[in-house]
């Protein structure tokens, strides 16, 4: 199967529209807060949430809104989490029933999500200001969302694949935001992917739930998890290829789609965490089973140390030994092999637990890139695991020192 990466982002596949405005929630005018994309038809929709026990409004209120498996639209303001907030549901519910005021399309079709600051009300009155702009303005602008969807992200985030099913031409776009508070146990932050492709409600869910395992759910900037992590994604059957409505060729060859963007997302939300100069991409390889790999490689990139070790081209080796033994996957630690690797080269640093002899001004330059491999072998099978995250560095603290105030 070919995989063809597209422009596009969210617009790419067919009967999709995009906007982002400045609505006024944000202080700074120049920055964009108010976002909204809208499929044709009405669509197959299916979503992964946070599993933190504090929900933003928004997750309560999407979750209950995807109950039947269908949506039409996504609307999100960035600059204020809407959550914690006494009148949360009613303001959440509220940017449904503007979205309906505009389009027709009924509220209950609608996926709402916010991102920002925690505690802190959120009104209602500029996105009745601009809703109207919004969706008049609505067109082939997937850049303009994502843009209305970054917090404290230095760049936007899109993807677009085309591929092939049944002789017909389907597609599969998205938009993210990551930044800080990305440690996932369901989605990360806020993911909206679109297709053109005609999947079932319950298959659609299936793949996605499936996908985050390997995707979203591997990636961490700071250990912290946020409490409005959304990823959802709308299929609205346009493309014209058969119903998926079984696992096959097609549903494998869609969920093959759907991962090339999860993980190209995946590592752009890495390579951006808050303050970040490096993405690092942590590959493990020789384990008994696949959630001691995932476990292994979730680990060592959530690592405080390493992260920090990273940032100053330090081949500490020992950072990642520590973080796989307090990991508690099982793994035998006499057998550990551990290489670094960037475009720069290659250094290997540690075998059957114990370290090597390596240039130190090799390994330098060799993390000195900005795109550094972990790679681990574990030698005790034939499963294997990725994850991904950033080093630790002086502007993560400045950012979130006083990212409220």
């Amino acid at each position: 199967m070919k995989i063809k990466s597209i422009k596009g982002g969210v617009c790419a596949p067919l009967g999709y529209k995009a906007n982002g405005v400045h609505c006024g929630i944000r202080k700074n005018k120049v920055k964009k807060d108010f976002a909204l994309i809208v499929s044709e038809v009405r669509a197959s929709a299916a979503g992964v949430y946070t599993s933190n026990l504090v929900k933003g409004a928004p997750v309560i209120v999407t979750k209950k809104n995807l109950t039947d498996g269908c949506a039409q639209a996504i609307i999100c303001n960035s600059g204020n989490a809407n959550t914690c907030n006494a009148d949360g549901i009613e303001i959440a519910e509220g940017m449904c029933k503007l979205v309906e005021s505009v389009s027709g399309i009924a509220a209950s079709d609608v996926i709402v999500a916010s991102t920002g600051v925690i505690g802190q009300k959120l009104s209602l009155d500029p996105m009745k200001e601009h809703i109207s702009e919004l969706y008049e303005g609505l067109g082939d602008k997937s850049l303009s969302a994502a843009e209305a969807i970054m917090t404290t992200d230095t760049v936007d985030k899109q993807v677009a694949v085309e591929f092939i099913l049944d002789g017909k031409k389907c597609r599969i776009g998205a938009i993210a935001k990551g930044v800080g508070m990305v440690c996932p146990n369901m989605a990360t932050n806020l993911i909206f992917l679109t297709s053109d492709v005609a999947i079932t409600p319950e298959m659609l869910q299936k793949a996605l739930s499936e996908d985050v395992k390997t995707s979203f759910n591997m990636v961490s900037v700071d250990g912290d998890q946020s409490t409005n992590d959304t990823c959802c994604i709308l299929a609205n059957g346009l493309a014209g290829n058969e119903l998926i409505d079984k696992k096959g060729l097609s549903f494998s060859r869609f969920a093959k789609a759907l991962n090339y963007c999860t993980v190209t997302l995946s590592k752009m939300l890495a390579k951006d965490g808050e303050g970040a100069t490096k993405l690092i991409e942590c590959n493990v390889f020789g384990a008994k089973n696949v959630k001691t790999a995932r476990t292994v490689a979730k680990s060592v990139i959530k690592s405080s140390l390493f992260k920090a070790a990273m940032f100053g081209a330090d081949a500490n080796w020992g950072r990642v030994l520590c973080a796989i033994g307090y990991s508690g996957a099982d793994v035998d630690v006499n057998k550990i092999d551990v290489t670094f690797g960037s475009r720069a080269g290659s250094v290997k640093v540690c075998e059957n637990g114990y370290g090597l002899d390596f240039s130190e001004e090799v390994a330098k330059k060799v993390l000195s890139e900005d795109e550094i491999t972990v790679d681990i072998d574990l030698k005790s099978g034939n499963f294997k695991a990725s994850a991904w995250g950033c080093d630790l560095t002086y502007d993560y603290v400045k950012i979130n020192g006083d990212y409220r105030t």
